[in-house]
């Protein structure tokens, strides 16, 4: 398996990991918040940078448009996540291989749903950077846990700028995601949840 593919496997299923919701937290001000942002967001686009455990980083880019659907893009054009609304299928040109995951049991489901539903999915934790809001997201349901990251940004959709997420693995190993050049509710085409099947090799 290439390293980029295996970069790639941290946004399909992982491990379930955190804990249960307080209460408290459905309404605190930072969770009215999160989601005023997903109620607004319906499109997204923007360049990232995967990082894994190990170091190891993987860049391209990233189109969303709600609900279910998402194209991860990496940069050599080897390689693409892509979700149509009801699957998650990575396409590894290199190789010639594919793999596929219902979208609901993976944990970008708080990220791609119209109408996401937060309740003891969701939970704040606390920052020592009151610029930053970091949000705990994960559903008993499915595999795998997402911690998100925002920025305050009154210009941004709910006052809150996506910056990025975590994904642990069965392993509880780490890969992070930072975004840039993020850009909210902007066209994005329907060929963009659409792919060439790979050739074997």
């Amino acid at each position: 398996m290439s390293f980029s593919m295996k970069v790639a496997r941290a946004l399909a299923p992982v491990a379930i990991a955190g804990v249960a919701v307080p209460a408290a937290a459905a309404d605190s001000p930072d969770m009215a918040k999160l989601k005023a942002h997903l109620g607004s967001v319906q499109t997204m686009t923007a360049n990232f940078v995967q990082t894994d455990a190990r170091g190891r980083a993987a860049a391209g880019t990233l189109q969303l448009k709600k609900p279910g659907k998402v194209r991860f893009q990496y940069g050599s054009n080897d390689l693409v996540l892509v979700a149509n609304g009801k699957t998650l299928t990575m396409v590894d040109y290199q190789v010639g291989q594919k793999s596929s995951w219902p979208l609901n049991r993976t944990p970008l489901g708080v990220l791609l749903s119209g109408s996401p539903d937060l309740k003891g999915r969701a939970q704040i934790i606390p920052s020592n950077d009151p610029r930053v809001v970091s949000v705990r997201a994960r559903d008993p349901s499915q595999y795998g846990s997402l911690t998100l990251v925002f920025t305050r940004t009154s210009a941004a959709p709910g006052g809150l700028q996506l910056y990025g997420w975590t994904a642990i693995d069965a392993q509880n190993r780490r890969t992070t995601v930072k975004l840039s050049n993020v850009r909210y509710n902007v066209g994005v085409p329907e060929s963009a949840f659409s792919y060439a099947e790979p050739k074997k090799k």
